[in-house]
């Protein structure tokens, strides 16, 4: 394309993509207008003005407006301010997209009444501040009237959804399942029965004091250790894999230790018990109670809106890890 020649208005449609007509729109409205004119009064575009339409039209493609367009090409206004305004409603558009999403999938999935759609309307659409402010309220409810170890609270408590800005429908679903099921007053009483009975009743009592709750977070850190090494694939009966029995055995033999009594003492059978236990452990994993209680559906669900996958404990692994300790090593 020569420099300095001038073109008439079908070429400069041809070359640009662009309609007669659009071009001619465009020069009417002074977004881009023709370089000259023959005597006759058609409209000639040099190859700068060619350039410019090119623009106008990638532009118009991604919905930038005629005034925005006029400031770019004026020099009011950059290309980088110009993507960061357009861009910024893009996001907003797709956050919008994905809750109409997420609330045709739920309502198609439960066959929902007109009440019930608008419900699932506000539920996605919440603020960060309203979603916490529910949660908040329905852990309150839950331990009004009696008094819950405050480190399980604790635990219930630190189990809180938090959407990203940016939720997939899967995480948007799953937080108008959770929000519809903690503003039910139905639900959070059974859930406060659930709670109070495995706390107050059986061996609840003792295994919610304080001292055998102290035990059972002493143990996380060993706990996390055991679910590194097994999805780092480290073979249990390495020495990384007898140090971590080791440590597990150490805990466990202390769990009922007073100052009257040691504890548990660690033996070869113990040891062989124990990853017997843990193999139970890992069957009892596989086959979660159906239908799950209720607290099982809330932690469920906070998983999939908070974006990750629960992770399971290697019972398996551990189980393997002791029985190697219980072995000289090699």
């Amino acid at each position: 394309m020569d420099m300095n020649e001038l073109y008439p208005i079908g070429d400069v449609a041809r070359r640009t993509g662009l309609s007669v007509s659009a071009v001619r729109y465009y020069a009417d409205a002074g977004v881009v207008t023709p370089a000259a004119s023959t005597p006759a009064g058609h409209r000639l575009y040099d190859v700068s003005a060619i350039a410019r339409l090119e623009l106008v039209r990638t532009l118009r493609e991604l919905d930038a407006g005629l005034d925005e367009i006029r400031r770019v090409l004026a020099g009011e206004a950059t290309l980088r301010e110009l993507a960061a305004t357009h861009l910024a409603l893009l996001t907003r558009q797709e956050a919008r997209l994905r809750s109409r999403r997420a609330v045709l999938s739920t309502i198609l999935r439960q066959d929902s009444t007109a009440e019930q759609v608008t419900l699932m309307h506000k539920l996605a659409g919440m603020s960060d501040d309203e979603r916490d402010r529910l949660i908040d309220e329905f852990w309150t409810e839950i331990s009004t009237g009696w008094e819950p170890p405050a480190q399980m609270l604790k635990w219930w408590r630190a189990a809180h959804p938090k959407l990203p800005d940016h939720p997939t429908t899967a995480q948007l679903e799953a937080w108008i399942e959770l929000a519809e099921l903690v503003r039910d007053p139905g639900i959070r009483q059974a859930v406060r029965r659930e709670l109070h009975e495995v706390c107050t009743t059986g061996a609840g009592p003792l295994m919610t004091s304080s001292p055998m709750l102290g035990s059972m977070e002493a143990a996380t850190p060993i706990g996390q250790a055991a679910m590194d090494a097994a999805r780092d694939q480290v073979p249990p009966d390495s020495p990384q894999g007898r140090e971590i029995a080791d440590r597990w055995m150490g805990w466990l033999t202390g769990v009922f230790a007073t100052p009257d009594s040691p504890g548990m003492p660690d033996t070869l059978e113990f040891r062989l018990q124990t990853a017997d236990h843990m193999m139970e452990g890992a069957e009892w994993d596989r086959t979660p109670p159906d239908p799950p209680g209720l607290l099982d559906r809330y932690l469920a669900l906070v998983t999939t809106v908070n974006g990750g996958e629960p992770e399971r404990f290697p019972f398996e692994w551990l189980a393997e890890a002791l029985r190697a300790s219980a072995l000289p090593a090699r």
